[in-house]
């Protein structure tokens, strides 16, 4: 039955890459990091940064693959898969760690919520819901092609160093090259998060961590 199954889900890289573009759009569509990005509260390159974050992201999970003809289904073990928490953690320490934000609210939690529901959706070849939401808000939001946004470091020879923030440097002289090993582990992280900040109306604000 198993194998039945695996057989009629799509190609594992039509798979991959919708789950990659739903990731991209929800760290898109998150209002915390476009106040981020649109002040470079992560530096002259938090657009850049951003997308390094959303293949960052993508890395918490195994890559969907094919099975191999006569083989069993290849069915990815929920114990090699994050959870919602593990997801939520990473998003709110990248966003401490390289944009200088705390985010007060549970907009981390929805965000990661919405990237859960998509990998479901994704592992069994359905992309109607979720995944097309989130493309549909985007482009509407933005006008843009989805998959435009999503920029993964190919090798370990990209010349991004987010730490040094030295900008002007040549390429090649640049010794702290970002790549997807260095994503964020998905251990919990402890975060001191300061009380939040209630506005006028009642909600609450989403502030730059001071330095």
């Amino acid at each position: 039955m198993a194998s039945t199954e695996a057989a009629q889900l799509p190609p594992a890289a039509l798979r991959q890459s919708n789950f990659e573009q739903a990731v991209a759009c929800a760290l898109h569509l998150w209002p915390a990091l476009t106040l981020a990005v649109q002040n470079n509260w992560g530096g002259p390159d938090s657009a850049d940064k951003r997308d390094w974050f959303a293949g960052a992201v993508v890395d918490l999970f195994p890559e969907f693959t094919d099975a191999q003809p006569g083989a069993p289904a290849n069915i990815i073990s929920a114990a090699d898969e994050p959870d919602m928490e593990d997801v939520e953690t990473v998003l709110l320490q990248v966003m401490i760690d390289e944009f200088e934000v705390n985010t007060d609210d549970d907009s981390a939690l929805e965000v990661a919520r919405s990237i859960i529901k998509a990998r479901a959706e994704c592992a069994i070849g359905e992309f109607n819901d979720e995944v097309k939401t989130l493309s549909e808000r985007f482009a509407n939001k933005k006008g843009a092609k989805v998959d435009q946004m999503f920029k993964k470091a190919e090798d370990e020879d990209q010349d991004t160093d987010w730490e040094s923030g030295d900008s002007g440097e040549d390429d090649e002289d640049n010794e702290g090259d970002v790549d997807m090993d260095e994503a964020p582990p998905l251990a919990p992280v402890a975060k001191e998060k300061p009380a939040p900040e209630i506005d006028e109306d009642g909600f609450i604000k989403v502030t730059k961590k001071k330095r």
